[in-house]
């Protein structure tokens, strides 16, 4: 048996192209277009990253809602989707879309965010890189998962 080579990982965001929304109809349309990358992102990639903030809305898209819209029906609704039971990407985004379709028909006016509170389409780009530890014996594994990061832990090939 060879070396387990623990390797560690790091999400890098960057910017999508899309302009940034700034009211819920926006959004929608931004939503309908985007790249599969940005929907993985908002969806799955920063609930990994630790947050006290808004523990009941995991999705960039429910936090936005209710924090820059004040829109608690709408962020609820977004907020309890789990975007692993999708079959792919397009799903979710039609769920998505549908959701912010019926609620766009509910309200009176469309939801705006101040000016600051836009919603930015960002993705990111994993970037893996060798830590330089090793292990040489299965039976090692358990004391060295105790020092490896989240990062190692969750990288997969």
């Amino acid at each position: 048996m060879g070396d387990f080579i623990i390797q560690d990982c790091s999400l890098l965001a960057k910017t999508s192209g899309l302009p940034a929304a700034i009211n819920l109809r926006e959004l929608r349309d931004r939503l309908a277009v985007c790249s599969q990358d940005v929907l993985y992102h908002h969806f799955c990639e920063t609930p990994l990253v630790p947050s006290f903030d808004n523990p009941d809305y995991r999705n960039d898209f429910a936090a936005w809602a209710l924090l820059q819209l004040g829109d608690r029906v709408l962020a609820e609704q977004l907020g309890i989707i789990n975007p692993y039971i999708f079959p792919d990407l397009e799903k979710l985004r039609e769920q998505v879309l549908e959701i912010i379709d019926e609620r766009l028909s509910e309200v009176f006016f469309i939801p705006s965010c101040q000016p600051g509170g836009e919603f930015f389409f960002t993705e990111a780009v994993t970037v893996v890189f060798d830590t330089g530890k090793r292990i040489t014996a299965p039976q090692a594994l358990p004391e060295a998962i105790g020092t490896m990061t989240n990062g190692s832990i969750y990288w997969e090939s």
